[in-house]
């Protein structure tokens, strides 16, 4: 009777310890998902960066007088390089500087690319459309990896949360993690000065 109590006891903290150690590999692996999915972005935003000096400088060649908008792209690259999102304290606050940051960027090279509406010859250098379609393409990536990591951070935040592991989550340092969301404005069409 005594060892068949032991054997209770010692199958009950076996599974508990078992439902732990399941519970927080769980949780990891969500996390290091959600996490490579913000380095995923983080690559992809760079590789635009990457692009514009090229893009500026095609259209520098043929839009010699537009000093200003090579300026604002100039110093929006500049900022976005300098804005870093480390994946183990991301907050909202520090999603939305790099947002905004993104959006300047953004902005800027909506301007460049409105100047070349203004050059017909520019619109048929053969640089100048491959340099528009890996621009467009990267735009695409971009969307596309905001989009899973958000759904990796919905999976972990869902996954930390839920009964059991809500328990566990928070004596292990498993916090909820920020999403991307659509900047302020979003919802309204640019308006570009042609």
């Amino acid at each position: 009777m005594k060892n068949k109590g032991l054997w209770i006891v010692i199958a009950v903290v076996a599974v508990i310890v078992l439902w732990l150690l399941g519970a927080y590999n769980g949780m990891v692996t969500k996390q290091e998902s959600a996490t490579t999915a913000l380095a995923n972005v983080q690559a992809t935003y760079q590789r635009r960066a990457d692009l514009l000096p090229n893009l500026a400088k095609t259209v520098k060649a043929y839009a010699k007088h537009e000093s200003e908008t090579f300026k604002e792209v100039a110093e929006a690259r500049s900022k976005v390089s300098q804005i870093n999102l480390n994946a183990g304290d991301i907050t909202p606050e520090k999603l939305k500087q790099f947002q905004e940051a993104q959006g300047q960027l953004s902005a800027a090279l909506g301007k460049l690319m409105a100047i070349s509406e203004r050059y017909p010859d520019l619109k048929a250098s053969e640089n100048f459309k491959d340099l528009q379609v890996q621009l467009e393409g990267c735009e695409n990536r971009i969307n596309e990896a905001r989009q899973k990591y958000n759904e990796s951070v919905q999976d972990y935040n869902v996954s930390i949360r839920r009964m059991p592991n809500v328990l566990i989550s928070g004596m292990f340092g498993f916090d909820k993690m920020a999403k991307f969301e659509a900047e302020t404005g979003a919802e309204k069409a640019p308006e570009l000065d042609i």
